[in-house]
């Protein structure tokens, strides 16, 4: 668990955490140890624990506010009505461009479950479910208006989230394809796997 701190305590806790993602990112959770990640942030190993248990207790807390962040920030994106289809380029636009944007994070959040103990995972799998639901409510809306033609909202949904979070490992923003140039890719992409065809008007 993170623990608080006065003010200069919580510029070295955020120094902890972006050091903490950062580390965990290049050589893994496993092989991330307590004296990097001091040597990282410019302090004595035993310092850290005035910040966190337990480096279990780091990635909880890397992860947790990473959904929570991501989880935000969709309800914010989501449009409050509109067709299903108007509401999943939208979710596919936000899912992209977010995903483009936090390469580190998200690779945490998708790599390192694995890496949580069993007291833990349970809090960050209820996360992860929770930004799974718009995604299959947004399936199963487009399936009754009759626009989308799929045989599983569940199974498309994983699939799709596979697809669009798979940016994350291969996105240069000095590469070849401009952000915006990926985002319609993706979203050309999501539309078929629905059964859209290139160009519908999605309202």
């Amino acid at each position: 668990m993170v623990r608080t701190t006065g003010s200069s305590g919580i510029r070295t806790l955020a120094s902890v955490r972006e050091a903490g993602v950062e580390l965990i990112y290049t050589h893994g959770y496993e092989a991330m140890t307590l004296r990097m990640l001091a040597s990282a942030v410019g302090v004595q190993p035993a310092s850290l624990y005035k910040y966190f248990d337990t480096k279990q207790g780091l990635l909880f807390a890397l992860l947790r506010d990473h959904l929570e962040a991501l989880n935000t920030a969709l309800a914010e994106a989501l449009p409050d009505g509109g067709t299903a289809a108007h509401r999943l380029d939208a979710f596919v636009t936000f899912h992209v461009a977010y995903h483009m944007e936090r390469k580190r994070e998200v690779s945490l959040a998708n790599f390192e479950l694995r890496s949580l103990s069993d007291e833990n995972k349970p809090a960050i799998v209820a996360l992860r479910r929770a930004y799974e639901a718009p995604l299959i409510a947004i399936l199963e809306d487009g399936v009754a208006e009759g626009a989308f033609v799929l045989a599983d909202s569940h199974v498309t949904a994983f699939a799709m989230l596979s697809m669009l979070t798979g940016v994350c490992t291969w996105y240069d923003r000095h590469g070849p394809r401009q952000r915006d140039e990926i985002i319609a890719m993706h979203l050309a992409m999501a539309r078929g796997m629905v059964g859209l065809a290139p160009g519908t008007d999605v309202g």
